[in-house]
């Protein structure tokens, strides 16, 4: 009997599954797709799901994660890792902004300035543009999290303050 009203509940909440994740998605296909997994996912894990708690809640929150790590995933499958001995990792996305002369020279200009910083601040920055978090940050370079963070926002300055003429 559990099992009935379980799914009742999930046909009852597909409309409304199907708006917040076109909100998120903003492609009719991608939130289909989104909300079938989602739908999925709630089915397979059905005994996880206590009753007297917020079924709609639980379902928002499932669908917020499957969203949350399929876009963690593009982002990772769009990841390149330069293997020289430096060993930093670029973020080379589809559209990189090579495309024009002015997008060349901000981008050239932007690596000199990294390349010209002292190694603490280059290697924290080029992997939070690659995509890492601070806390992967600190935990591959045995650092504190606020150290991470404080290097990472004065390398940002410095783009910006070096930067300023080509605005």
């Amino acid at each position: 009997m559990k099992s009935l009203s379980f799914r009742k509940d999930l046909i009852g909440v597909q409309d409304e599954l199907l708006r917040f994740a076109y909100k998120l998605t903003t492609d009719r296909e991608q939130a289909n797709d989104l909300l079938q997994e989602t739908s999925l996912k709630a089915l397979d894990n059905e005994d996880k799901f206590l009753p007297d708690t917020n079924f709609k809640g639980w379902m928002y929150t499932i669908m917020r994660n499957i969203f949350i790590n399929n876009y963690r995933k593009v982002v990772r499958d769009q990841t390149f890792i330069d293997q020289t001995d430096n060993l930093f990792h670029i973020n080379q996305s589809q559209n990189n902004g090579l495309e024009s002369s002015e997008g060349s020279y901000d981008l050239k200009e932007m690596r000199r300035i990294v390349t010209g910083l002292p190694k603490e601040y280059k290697v924290p920055f080029s992997m939070h543009v690659s995509g890492f978090k601070y806390r992967e940050i600190a935990e591959r370079l045995h650092l504190p999290l606020g150290t991470v963070k404080s290097r990472i926002f004065f390398t940002r300055q410095k783009l910006q303050q070096e930067l300023k003429d080509f605005r």
